[in-house]
């Protein structure tokens, strides 16, 4: 049956299955979603257990949408809500999501605009025509959440076309009657960096991260491997995070021929965007090569299409993806897989972390079904065991106590996204209880504005952080003790400033970025302090530092110098977004349904075997923990 057919058969039944005042327009595949368009939408607005019915007998993810026919213009559409909603619902913003069909309205109080259970809701619809999504306004503009949204916006027409054609592919029906499953590992195997991994199916290839090795750029996946040849044979990318090591090199798939979709969380989406431009222009500063241009980051842009946790999503004639929180970052997942009709269930945890931080919930244990997990090892040695969170905000504040009474700078070295908001927040809260005198504390680099992102997507933090910034009108990461750093003459003066600070600078491993000026110029004085709080990879400047490096070679302006450290260095275990040994064996006890085999990687080659073989003689699981270019089979 073509795809055509198939859509007119859905048609008699979707027809068939909405009250008689519905008229349909037409129905479209656009990515995984079947979009019903609906002439008049406001006669489904208190019809939602008929759209959850129709979605389950289909079997597909159903998104009703009004005809753009019966649209007001965007500009008469603001002046009419305008009349309709309150004054003191304090509405900021308007985006008009012509993809979707969705106004989203960001106000100061956005159960003003919703009324009283939905009903401002439905008279707006009623008026207008858009679908209404309504926001807190966020307490900090972000340029990449805005500029993510005006660049998809500008290219409605070719993402239409992309998302059809993604449609069809996906739906394109099952040709073999023969089933298998099986795993290639195309980096990060018994190694930190380069993530990606190839699920083949005799249907479908999804890739899962394409990281690059962050003390190597120029080490990339195993891209060449034939399993991936012609690259436009991969039916979809799946992105677990942020973080570089994980969709780096990304965008270099589109260079390379791939025209495919990236699936990825709302919040993983735009801090991919903002990391990947930080990516090539950081190495253009410094004279490294580019591997790929900001063409091929708008490129992949063009093709992402964002889920939320939860969501069960078609992603290929034979598998569906749904995301859980991972607890590792903003938007951080672990990618649940199942393939067939019941045939396989695969999990990708990417990095996660099994306890409750400051910013997110544990990782999520709670799958319907796991035959296979492929975990991360980063900690998984038998000696790798981390403070708790208390012990470790502790030895933080006593560290930088120590320093600030001898007029000292703190220089802390942190990823932009995820490690920086975790030590915000506990230096926020010390200063405001008066644990730590009111010292300013510096935010150099991307950290600012990755902080504007996490305030962009509240419903991803923790229920506690939440709470605290909409009911109780305390928001953490709005506190004047922050200052974001946004020229290199502000640099200056913070480095030449005689008094005491807390400088938190990217990159978190000293491989590049502002946190290099700062520790050229203030690693020769004693009573200064560099504080690690995260992972220092092998091969990095941090990694060096740590074992004791006291002469650091430096290159500026054309001319090498040798940096001597004479300032104090601390390594504050505990913040890591990544499980230690203890959690990542209980996360294995915890899983609701206990896999048959379990896969360990993102990890140094002893610390991948050596909770391989833990795993298996604890659970008596199945363990191994491959090397790159091997492909193991699961049916």
């Amino acid at each position: 049956m073509s795809v055509n057919e198939y859509l007119s058969e859905l048609k008699e039944k979707i027809v068939s299955s909405l009250p008689r005042g519905v008229r349909v327009r037409n129905i479209e595949f656009e990515g995984p979603q079947l979009v019903i368009y609906v002439e008049n939408p406001q006669e489904l607005a208190e019809s939602g257990d008929i759209i959850k019915k129709l979605a389950k007998d289909l079997r597909k993810r159903i998104d009703i949408r009004p005809d753009p026919k019966s649209l007001k213009p965007p500009e008469e559409a603001k002046e009419i809500i305008m009349q309709i909603v309150p004054e003191d619902a304090q509405v900021s913003s308007f985006f008009f999501d012509h993809e979707n069909g969705v106004v989203i309205i960001e106000a100061e109080k956005p159960g003003v605009v919703i009324g009283k259970q939905g009903a401002m809701l439905r008279e707006i619809m009623k008026a207008v025509g858009w679908s209404p999504k309504v926001m807190r306004t966020p307490p900090i503009r972000s340029k990449t959440v805005e500029n993510v949204r005006q660049f998809i916006l500008s290219f409605k027409d070719e993402r239409k076309k992309i998302l059809k054609k993604i449609g069809e592919r996906i739906h394109r029906g099952v040709l073999y009657d023969y089933k298998w499953v099986r795993v290639t590992f195309l980096g990060g195997s018994r190694e930190v960096g380069r993530s990606c991994y190839l699920l083949q199916t005799p249907e479908s290839k999804i890739l899962i991260d394409c990281g690059v090795n962050v003390s190597n750029i120029q080490q990339s996946p195993f891209l060449n491997a034939p399993e991936l040849q012609p690259l436009d044979s991969i039916d979809a990318v799946v992105v677990t995070h942020a973080h570089l090591d994980h969709c780096g090199l990304v965008p270099i798939l589109y260079k390379y021929g791939y025209r495919g979709p990236i699936y990825l969380t709302p919040p993983t989406r735009d801090l991919m965007v903002l990391l990947q431009l930080d990516f090539i222009e950081v190495a253009a500063r410094e004279g490294n090569p580019t591997v790929y241009e900001s063409s091929y980051i708008r490129e992949a842009l063009k093709h992402t299409i964002p889920i939320d946790y939860g969501v069960v999503t078609d992603i290929s004639p034979d598998v569906r993806l749904t995301f859980y929180n991972a607890g590792h970052i903003l938007g951080s997942s672990i990618a649940h897989f199942h393939v067939g009709e019941g045939l396989y269930n695969i999990a990708f945890s990417g990095d996660f972390k099994f306890e409750r931080t400051r910013l997110f919930d544990r990782a999520e244990t709670n799958f319907p079904r796991l035959e296979a997990l492929i975990m991360e090892a980063t900690y998984g040695g038998s000696q790798d065991f981390q403070p708790t969170r208390k012990e470790a905000e502790e030895a933080l504040i006593k560290v930088i106590n120590e320093t600030v009474s001898k007029r000292g700078k703190v220089l802390i070295p942190t990823f932009a996204v995820g490690r920086s908001q975790e030590v915000m927040m506990v230096l926020e809260e010390a200063i405001r209880n008066g644990k730590i005198e009111g010292v300013p504390v510096y935010l150099d680099g991307m950290i600012y504005e990755a902080t504007a992102i996490h305030t962009a997507y509240p419903e991803y933090l923790n229920s506690v952080l939440r709470d605290m910034i909409f009911h109780h009108g305390m928001n953490p990461f709005i506190s004047e003790n922050f200052i974001a750093v946004d020229s290199p003459s502000k640099r200056a003066d913070i480095i030449d400033d005689e008094s005491a600070s807390i400088i938190l600078a990217t990159s978190g491993m000293l491989n590049g970025g502002p946190v290099m000026e700062y520790f050229r110029h203030l690693s020769g004085d004693e009573k200064n302090t560099l504080i690690f709080v995260g992972y220092q990879a092998e091969g990095t400047l941090g990694r060096r530092i740590q074992k004791g490096w006291k002469e650091i070679p430096f290159t500026s302006n054309g001319k090498r110098e040798v940096v001597e450290v004479n300032m104090r260095v601390e390594t504050v275990d505990g913040f890591s977004g990544h499980s230690d040994r203890k959690q990542l064996m209980n996360y294995v006890r915890a899983l609701s349904s206990k896999p048959e085999k379990v896969i360990t990687v993102h990890g140094d080659e002893s610390k991948c075997i050596d909770l391989a073989s833990s795993l298996y003689k604890t659970y008596r699981i199945e363990t191994k923990a491959p090397m790159n270019l091997e492909t193991i089979r699961f049916v």
